[in-house]
């Protein structure tokens, strides 16, 4: 999966807005004002085999779910500049199947969703 369809996922959440508050090149993804991910050009310079440049996906993620996808695939690491308990970085590299990065992302949409007041949950569930 590579970042135009992770943005183009990303972006088809409800009530998503993307910023950019850390830097012209990181987006930002945000639901009623919460993060939930980040995307952005590696910090490595990473290229793949036809020389495009890797990017990376920050996702929220349960702290024992977040230990297990980065025993399972390589390309998913503790959270880059974020808190590396609840953070992982998935390194978009094509290593991992999509139906995969879709669910880490549910997963972080739902993690953030999960933890705002009732009203916001049902105004989100509406859209779902």
């Amino acid at each position: 999966m590579d970042q135009k369809k992770v943005h183009e996922y990303l972006v088809k959440k409800p009530l998503v807005q993307v910023t950019k508050p850390f830097a012209q090149e990181v987006d930002v993804y945000k639901v009623n004002h919460k993060m939930f991910a980040t995307l952005a050009i590696g910090n490595d310079g990473q290229t793949n085999d036809d020389g495009e440049v890797i990017w990376w996906l920050n996702l929220k993620c349960d702290p024992d779910e977040a230990i297990s996808l980065r025993d399972t695939f390589p390309a998913v690491i503790p959270g880059y500049h974020m808190n590396k308990r609840l953070w992982n970085t998935v390194i978009l590299d094509g290593t991992i199947a999509q139906g995969e990065i879709e669910r880490m992302i549910d997963n972080s949409f739902n993690l953030v969703v999960e933890n705002m007041p009732e009203k916001d949950r049902k105004a989100i569930a509406l859209h779902l």
